[in-house]
């Protein structure tokens, strides 16, 4: 399997169903994040070999276009002088750098495209490799979950036809009850405290008012 094929099926891969599938699901999503960062790689590394070939195919392209150009100078000189033997020479050098230059112009051309091909899939792997990373705390907290919640389902049908759990109901009804019951004395003896002191403040205000008509009415206050 080439490079791009391989980079391809971890793009196309469902991580939520690889993990759901898995035995493992914990191994398998660290697997799968592994061979993305693996694969990525090998893949920037390509990248960068093959933009260097690019580089290393425009160079002689461009070499090929200035020698045909320059053949074609000697050529023009060749004939100015009168000289067509040497003007023909130059001539086929010239065909010659101008076969060549279209012949690497073309392999420029092919090796771009592998380029930004290399270059689209170096940035899906890098998302699908954000993606699986970013997936992974959760993914594996649920798979914990999921075992946790087995573990408890199979406590409870360990427990047999319910008794034990009936009993564990009833006491824990028992608690609820002598709470209750706590909290309503609490509740009452709250009430009558707070009753008494209301109390003292409605007597304290009367007596406040009484002293206030009597002196109004020019009446002295009864002592003791």
């Amino acid at each position: 399997m080439g490079l791009l094929e391989r980079v391809s099926t971890l793009i196309r891969a469902n991580i939520n169903d690889m993990v759901d599938r898995a035995e493992d699901p914990e191994k398998m999503i660290k697997q799968v994040i592994l061979d993305m960062e693996n694969q990525y790689i090998q893949v920037k590394t390509q990248v960068a070999v093959s933009i260097a070939d690019q580089h290393m195919l425009e160079k002689k392209w461009r070499e090929n276009e200035d020698s045909g150009k320059d053949w074609m100078r000697k050529a023009e000189t060749a004939v100015d002088k009168g000289q067509d033997d040497l003007a023909r020479a130059a001539l086929d050098r010239f065909q010659t750098s101008q076969m060549l230059a279209r012949s690497y112009r073309e392999q420029v051309d092919d090796q771009k495209l592998q380029v930004e091909t290399l270059k689209g899939a170096l940035m899906k792997l890098e998302q699908k490799l954000d993606e699986a990373t970013s997936k992974r705390d959760l993914l594996i907290a649920r798979h914990r979950r999921s075992i946790a919640l087995g573990k408890a389902a199979r406590a409870q049908t360990a427990m047999g036809d319910n008794s034990k759990s009936a009993t564990f109901d009833r006491l824990k009804d028992r608690v609820h009850h002598t709470e209750a019951v706590a909290t309503a004395e609490v509740d009452l003896l709250s009430d009558d405290v707070g009753e008494k002191l209301t109390r003292l403040d409605r007597d304290a205000e009367v007596d406040r008012l009484l002293a206030d008509l009597k002196a109004r009415r020019g009446l002295p206050e009864k002592i003791g």
